[in-house]
């Protein structure tokens, strides 16, 4: 009866005939979906199938009202659709608290709705910290948080606290930037004012643990393409390893995605899945298969078929807590693996992970001269500035020795 759509979020007014009350009758509401995740908001009214049927025609003074109270309803949650879409933030969880669902008078709560809104999203990985920051939070100040108490002061005496307890900056770096999210959609939708908002300059500010990571070097990586202790599993995840590194730095959530009909002219096309709902373009990647890869994708692969998963951990009929967990336990087998073939080799110094494939693909790209647009389109960065500050982290080993140049004239 009364129908939206818009970026590919629809609003409807419908009667939910899941559950009828004891008078028979059904609740109708207001559902919003994006991306095949519905959410439900309440009218306060219910009706009989039959009713619902013959509302749009019916002509008593009673109809009437009972379609200008639905249309109310209606375009209350329209309205507020509508206005996050303009401003290219549209999220359940941003709705709820336009719609004061979220129960947002306190910190807790708000982290509460975040953490089901990711749920429904299936954005697990991301769940996963917020549901660390509300534990932590709680073991701080408890469970009963406002938002008026949060100044740059309960900050940091908040991050005070934590590294009492042994947390790095990196650690509650994650935390903060969760917090953060929540003070700002609460500023953005009018839960607190701009003269309440505690982050930024001369406020509280979010600091940065120093950065462990580099990028591998190609004596190094020559070590360990070149190392084998004829086991089967060093030889499967040592082989995982440089397909990661090949593949552009993929992700393994992404690369356990990954089937036979991703390839096409003899590349590899996929979407990144952190970035898949958090940007509006969906931007596939395309990297061209090598004989090493194809090499891995024969030995350690699946059947080739279209329908086929490229490498066998996923069936497709997981949930996505389930493909979480494959994925955090493939990841746990390679790192575990290349940090003993790195103790092997000589270079245990150095962690190796799948996220140093990654570091070391963009880094190796960057000192052979390449393109920084290619090496950002590679990674699927959404800007250069992302890029730029991803491999001014990897780059000391290159500092080190231009430092070494301003002083070789002392040794002529």
């Amino acid at each position: 009866m009364y129908t939206y759509s818009k970026d590919g979020v629809t609003v409807a007014a419908m009667i939910d005939t899941r559950k009828a009350n004891a008078q028979g009758k059904y609740p109708v509401k207001i559902r919003v979906n994006q991306k095949r995740v519905r959410q439900y908001y309440p009218t306060g009214k219910s009706l009989t199938r039959e009713e619902w049927e013959k509302l749009p025609t019916e002509r008593s003074r009673g109809a009437k009202c009972l379609r200008e109270e639905i249309e109310s309803s209606f375009y209350l949650v329209k309205d507020n659709v509508s206005s996050l879409l303009e401003r290219g933030e549209f999220s359940f969880h941003l709705l709820d608290t336009r719609m004061g669902k979220s129960t947002g008078d306190t910190l807790n709560n708000a982290i509460r709705s975040r953490i089901k809104s990711l749920e429904k999203e299936e954005r697990i990985g991301t769940k996963q910290t917020y549901e660390e920051t509300l534990r932590q939070l709680n073991e701080f100040a408890g469970d009963n948080i406002s938002f008026d108490m949060i100044t740059p002061q309960w900050l940091k005496r908040c991050e005070t606290f934590w590294l009492s307890k042994g947390r790095g900056y990196t650690t509650i770096g994650i935390q903060m930037r969760n917090i953060r999210t929540l003070m700002n959609e609460a500023r953005s939708t009018g839960v607190i004012k701009d003269s309440q908002y505690p982050f930024g300059k001369n406020k509280y500010e979010i600091r940065t643990g120093e950065s462990q990571k580099r990028a591998l070097n190609s004596e190094e990586m020559s070590l360990l393409w070149n190392y084998s202790d004829g086991l089967e599993a060093s030889a499967k995840y040592h082989d995982l390893w440089f397909f990661i590194y090949f593949c552009n730095g993929i992700n393994v959530a992404d690369l356990v995605r990954l089937k036979y009909s991703d390839i096409r002219d003899d590349e590899i096309c996929f979407i990144r899945q952190k970035t898949e709902r958090t940007t509006k373009t969906r931007k596939a990647i395309s990297v061209p298969l090598t004989e090493e890869t194809k090499a891995i994708i024969k030995k350690w692969g699946n059947k080739p078929d279209p329908d086929n998963y490229i490498f066998p951990y996923l069936k497709g009929n997981e949930t996505a807590i389930e493909r979480k967990k494959i994925t955090m336990e493939l990841t746990r087998r390679i790192n575990k693996r290349m940090k003993m073939i790195a103790d092997a080799v000589g270079i245990g110094r150095v962690s190796v992970s799948t996220y140093t494939a990654r570091h070391s693909f963009a880094t190796t790209l960057k000192r052979s001269g390449a393109n920084i647009a290619y090496i950002s389109e590679s990674l699927g960065h959404s800007d250069l500035k992302t890029t730029e500050h991803y491999l001014a982290n990897f780059e000391k080993d290159e500092r080190v020795k231009n430092s070494r140049l301003l002083s070789g004239f002392m040794h002529k």
